[in-house]
């Protein structure tokens, strides 16, 4: 467990910094005043911090140690992880390999990506099924796997926690999400952005404006900063800047869908113009790809919400997938 942190009165901009503690209290009107706190966000910018995790701090450590470790291998090492262009979503993405803002410059990162390791011999890995493919791991760095699975782990007992507000938000049974998030697809990327170059192409940014595909999104930053979050009241970008013992979360494209527009996904980016190298480590929950997501609020609460044909998971991801590369022409992994 992480020390607990005072966030009395944090706040970062528009964006607010929610102890998530209480969720696992014993008293419904605890973890409803949390719920309550979330819905308010998720209604507003659809992102805030989360304090109170239950995280350790030496996971992250390591974590972002190895990321490190990794990055700095030699380039062509890094390249052997390069997955097939048929089953992307594994491995290494090699710098300005992935364009998400439409009209401009690919994105100056590079990446590594793996999922939730499934056993030897699983019928859906066989099948070649969406998001169930093996994951790629550097044989210089075996401690890598060892690390980044447990921080996976953490992950996704986050989520739950979470998922379990959200519930109770939209008042819904607390254990709403479980059928959805059972053996979900989800995706964790190690993220490095290297300072803006003086000379840079105009439009390039180290991640283009863009909205999360799926569910929940669970991000660890360093001390950097540089992400920014779009304002639609005003048109100006809010930093979320990095707060010590939090991460920032916020909410997909799959939860507007399910809502019905009522809780927002949300347009962000990275600017790396720090002058130092940045490094992140964003878990994207994206839920069971024969989940069918349907709207659950059309309707209700006020004027009628935007309704949303249904889509299983698998469908709704990858039509955004689709749309992205269609408009950028360029390579989303």
């Amino acid at each position: 467990m992480s020390d607990v942190v005072e966030i009395t009165g944090q706040k970062a901009a528009s964006i607010p910094v929610i102890d998530i503690a209480p969720l696992r209290s014993k008293s419904r009107d605890e973890r409803l005043a949390v719920a309550r706190q979330i819905g308010e966000a998720a209604q507003d910018m659809g992102f805030f911090y989360i304090a109170n995790h239950g995280v350790s701090p030496d996971l992250v450590a390591s974590a972002f140690r190895l990321a490190k470790e990794f990055f700095s291998l030699p380039l062509e090492e890094k390249m052997r992880l390069v997955p097939p262009e048929a089953h992307p979503g594994r491995g290494y993405g090699p710098m300005h390999g992935q364009a998400l803002e439409p009209g401009t410059p690919p994105d100056l990162k590079e990446s590594f990506i793996f999922t939730l390791s499934l056993p030897e011999g699983d019928p859906r890995v066989a099948a070649g099924r969406f998001g169930r493919l093996p994951n790629l791991w550097p044989d210089s760095l075996p401690e890598m796997r060892v690390v980044m699975e447990r921080y996976q782990a953490a992950m996704v007992e986050v989520r739950d926690l979470l998922l379990t507000g959200l519930a109770l938000s939209l008042g819904l049974a607390e254990d709403y999400f479980a059928e959805y998030s059972v053996e979900g697809v989800e995706m964790q990327r190690l993220l490095h952005y290297p300072p803006q170059p003086p000379d840079h192409e105009p439009g390039e940014k180290g991640c283009g404006a863009h909205t999360d595909f799926g569910g929940i999104t669970i991000l660890k930053q360093d001390e950097v900063g540089g992400l920014q979050v779009l304002d639609d009241d005003t048109g100006n970008w809010i930093d979320a800047p990095p707060i010590p013992e939090t991460f920032v979360v916020n909410l997909g494209d799959q939860i507007q869908r399910w809502t019905g527009g009522r809780y927002r996904s949300n347009v962000h980016r990275v600017i790396s113009n720090a002058g130092r190298d940045r490094f992140s480590i964003p878990f994207f929950s994206n839920g069971n790809p024969d989940y069918l997501i349907d709207s659950l609020l059309t309707g209700q609460d006020g004027p009628a919400r935007a309704h949303f044909e249904p889509l299983t998971v698998e469908q709704q991801l990858i039509q955004r997938i689709t749309e992205v590369r269609l408009t950028n022409g360029a390579p989303t992994p």
